[in-house]
């Protein structure tokens, strides 16, 4: 139970911390204004565990980004992002998965492979792996995530020390204790 609760944590706090990346840009773009509106909606679902009200209101996000920017704007990763984010939490990980992934190559491709946007979406499909005990395939992810933040923000800001956590706890679920 704690793990699970750690693990939904991680899951807000990058939820909030891509808000925030997106909030800084500053859409300036026609409807800012009601993505910023849908994210607020979605994350304050999400952290109250009223999931299926999130699922609404991120599909209806995902189709206006869709609808305004197309499927390969920053915006639509977001929106998908975040609807992959309450899939999961539902325990609708076969639907979640598709999203993570494609939220990640949007980013990469329009952002390139060293942004900090890129290593959240890294780092929410390791959540998604390591909740599903695929452990292989979560470590590249986490460790990923971390050299991407060490680079961007130094060794001492705090989204360096969630991606130590998660790979601390990765390591934990396999019992290495030394290396967590």
């Amino acid at each position: 139970m704690t793990v699970q609760l750690v693990s939904r944590a991680v899951v807000v706090i990058a939820l909030l911390m891509l808000t925030a990346s997106n909030w800084s840009r500053g859409a300036h773009a026609q409807g800012a204004n009601e993505f910023a509106s849908l994210r607020t909606q979605v994350s304050q679902l999400f952290s109250q565990g009223k999931y299926a009200e999130a699922a609404l209101i991120a599909e209806r996000y995902v189709a206006l980004a869709r609808q305004k920017h197309g499927d390969n704007h920053t915006e639509y990763a977001a929106a998908i992002g975040w609807l992959a984010n309450v899939y999961q939490a539902q325990g609708r990980y076969a639907e979640a998965e598709p999203l993570y992934k494609r939220a990640l190559v949007i980013r990469e491709k329009a952002l390139g492979p060293e942004h900090p946007d890129v290593a959240t979406a890294l780092n929410n499909l390791a959540q998604l792996y390591r909740s599903r005990s695929r452990y292989a395939e979560t470590e590249p992810l986490y460790k990923r995530t971390l050299a991407i933040y060490e680079k961007a923000f130094g060794g001492e800001h705090p989204w360096v020390a969630i991606a130590l956590n998660n790979l601390a706890g990765l390591y934990d679920s396999q019992s290495r204790y030394p290396e967590a």
